[in-house]
């Protein structure tokens, strides 16, 4: 993607940080995406391939740290204390791997590094470490990226309209309900959205990210999900070497584990990223790209922005402008802000209140009564 510059943009009044609940405006922006982007200083989208690879080896080294620890040392603790020792592990080295995911993300984006061999190559090979099909979800992701906001073409977390939730959301919504919907939501939204397209974009036929006849993919794309199959498979037979060597228990402490706080924290992150009351989804008759990328929020995960590559806080950022490598959004997110401003959104709420407040506004999406723009929905609560 070619540099940006310094221009003299007029500032589009700035949203009331204690305000996060306010409405963002869903009418054309008065600034453009070339504006935008010239605002942001020519080097945020230069990438370094030894400065992206700096990054895998400090993951994985931090990684292999917490492993060492873990196969050597818990299971010589007490039977009480080890009970506890393996949720800290799993915990700690989730939020690392967390990480490593997230430059496998970068790797789909073609923001690793110039050359898209290299960036393939590396991203195939973490994120299907991690089960992740990397060519398939590279594909399905671009086309969220293409499409997001949009009621009819976006690719992940679409949210429904009033007359099509299920008969059973009533019953749970409520404390109960929300507490189940979330815990299953957490450990099995990943691989049910990849293997059955739930929460996904509704298509004419089955739709599944193993499949590479399936409806997502093109022709030419149909090779590269036989390869990312081919990448599951190989760490399958791993895993399955794994286990008849060290048992079933060994794998699921030392891999499993870590994997389901990875899981969990991608569909938090995902969710968490397209769903607040303050953004609009839009019907097709009203989309369009730019607004769409606007439709997005940044969230603030404490000390976790740092060990997920900010890719919680410059989502926005990243929306526009995907190429751009990690190390460079924060500094590009500080240069667009006084440009959006009230386009921009930002929510400091602690990510769990958060993800609770938002399960419980946040149930489907309608146009306001009254309003001649029809094409414009908001979240609703009541049903």
């Amino acid at each position: 993607m070619g540099a940006g510059g310094r221009m003299a943009v007029p500032s589009t009044p700035m949203k009331v940080d204690s305000d996060p609940l306010k409405r963002v405006p869903c009418s054309k922006p008065p600034f453009t995406l070339s504006q935008v982007k010239k605002a942001i200083p020519p080097h945020c989208f230069e990438r370094s391939v030894l400065r992206s690879f700096s990054y895998v080896v400090h993951d994985l080294t931090i990684a292999f740290v917490f492993y060492y620890i873990a196969d050597t040392y818990i299971h010589q603790l007490p039977h009480p204390l080890s009970y506890l020792a393996w949720p800290v592990y799993w915990a700690l080295q989730g939020c690392i791997l967390t990480g490593v995911w997230v430059v496998a993300h970068e790797c789909g984006h073609h923001a690793f590094s110039d050359y898209q061999w290299l960036d393939d190559t590396v991203g195939l090979i973490l994120h299907s470490c991690l089960l992740v099909p990397y060519f398939s979800w590279k594909y399905s992701h671009r086309r969220h990226h293409s499409n997001t906001g949009s009621l009819d073409r976006d690719e992940v977390f679409v949210p429904k309209q009033k007359t099509a939730i299920g008969w059973y959301a009533k019953y749970l919504n409520n404390p109960l309900g929300r507490v189940i919907t979330l815990t299953v939501t957490l450990t099995l939204g990943w691989p049910l959205y990849l293997a059955f397209n739930v929460s996904g974009r509704p298509y004419d036929r089955f739709a599944c990210h193993f499949d590479p006849y399936g409806p997502i993919y093109s022709d030419r794309e149909r090779l590269q999900i036989f390869i990312s199959d081919a990448g599951i498979l190989a760490m399958i037979y791993s895993l399955y070497c794994l286990v008849a060597a060290k048992g079933l228990v060994y794998v699921f402490c030392i891999y499993g584990g870590p994997l389901l706080v990875v899981n969990g924290f991608l569909v938090l992150i995902t969710l968490l990223q397209h769903t607040h009351p303050s953004l609009p989804h839009y019907h097709s008759s009203e989309w369009d790209w730019f607004r769409g990328a606007l439709a997005t929020v940044d969230r603030d995960y404490g000390i976790l922005n740092k060990v997920f590559h900010n890719i919680t806080d410059t989502h926005v950022a990243h929306h526009l402008f995907s190429t751009m490598p990690h190390y460079h959004a924060m500094e590009a997110t500080k240069a667009i802000k006084p440009i959006l401003g009230e386009y921009y959104q930002f929510d400091g709420t602690p990510f769990y209140k958060a993800m609770w407040r938002e399960a419980k506004e946040c149930l489907y999406v309608e146009p306001d009564e009254g309003d001649q723009n029809k094409g414009v929905f908001w979240y609703r609560n009541k049903i």
